[in-house]
């Protein structure tokens, strides 16, 4: 019973498959969730940031024109091109600092813009969401009022009817249920659904 020895590189060659084999379930296993936490934290943050820029620009867009605005394009490019604004958020405010070791002075920009996670801010980011690079849902409410003058006889004189557009805002998300504001409630005006 004479047997022949089985090849050595037959050994070094299912030694190799098995290194490959736990290398991929480790990235499998350990890596790829890592990687998917980090990037649903970041679109989290991201979309919650443009959607703070958003709010920032109806809060400005509704002291110069006294309504707020349902039109994506018409916001940013307000904010893109009205001069008074973009002197302000080049502007920086000096401030006195105090401290036991000296009194300092620094400077804090005047930007009502935040940063973004990805980086400065950017007009083009407000537009869509990160994760899906879907357009962000911006809606204002609609207002019909009606008035009935009526003469002393019971008949109907004329009616009256005064629509208003634009008294309050919604900015939704449209890959999550993150939104700022409501079109419904007065209460719930500039504030944030994650807060």
């Amino acid at each position: 019973m004479n047997k022949k020895a089985e090849p050595w590189y037959l050994h070094a060659g299912l030694w190799a498959i098995i290194v490959v084999l736990v290398v991929i379930l480790i990235q499998v296993s350990i890596t790829g969730p890592n990687q998917i936490v980090k990037t649903r934290e970041y679109n989290k943050q991201e979309s919650r940031l443009r959607m703070k820029n958003l709010k920032q620009a109806q809060i400005l867009y509704n002291e110069k024109f006294g309504k707020y605005t349902d039109n994506l394009d018409s916001l940013i490019n307000f904010i893109r091109t009205d001069t008074s604004l973009l002197k302000i958020m080049t502007q920086f405010d000096t401030v006195k600092v105090y401290s036991i070791k000296g009194d300092s002075t620094i400077l804090v920009s005047k930007n009502p813009f935040f940063n973004l996670v990805s980086g400065p801010f950017n007009y083009d980011s407000l537009y869509i969401s990160p994760k899906s690079g879907r357009l962000f849902i911006v809606n204002v409410d609609t207002l019909l009022e009606v008035d009935t003058v009526i003469d002393r006889r019971g008949k109907i004189v004329k009616i009256d009817s005064i629509t208003t557009i634009g008294k309050r805002y919604l900015i939704k998300n449209p890959d999550s249920d993150d939104k700022i504001g409501d079109v419904d409630s007065d209460a719930l005006l500039n504030t944030e659904s994650w807060d």
